[in-house]
């Protein structure tokens, strides 16, 4: 019999709430919706619905994308703005209090640095 699939709309409203809480896996975001009531109310998931199995969320969500689902939805959303005059090529603006950096501080380096090195770099060649 196999496990249930998940219905497309939820899916596209978990990936949101994967992006926009930082929610760094699959199998964390389907573990998280176990006690997240803020979650399962976006999703329209009652308290004792199952939740999503890992598995089953992944390969769902790929054939979401091979279906290019998640594309058409941003570009009705975008055209929805577009419509609506909410945006604008004068300016671009980002509200970064939930983007959450996925570097490493071995990664890092400091602008001055990067600077000395580029700098030294074009010198050599």
């Amino acid at each position: 019999m196999g496990r249930p699939s998940v219905p497309p709309e939820r899916l596209l409203k978990a990936q949101l709430l994967i992006a926009l809480y930082s929610v760094r896996s699959d199998r964390m975001f389907c573990e998280m919706l176990d006690y997240n009531i803020l979650f399962r109310w976006f999703l329209g998931m009652n308290m004792e619905e199952a939740s999503l199995d890992a598995t089953t969320f992944t390969k769902n969500r790929d054939r979401l994308l091979e279906h290019r689902i998640a594309e058409k939805f941003f570009e009705a959303v975008v055209g929805y703005a577009r419509q609506e005059s909410l945006l604008s090529d004068e300016h671009f603006t980002v509200d970064s209090s939930l983007i959450e950096a996925w570097a490493s501080m071995k990664s890092f380096r400091s602008p001055k640095i990067y600077r000395t090195q580029m700098t030294t770099r074009a010198t050599l060649e």
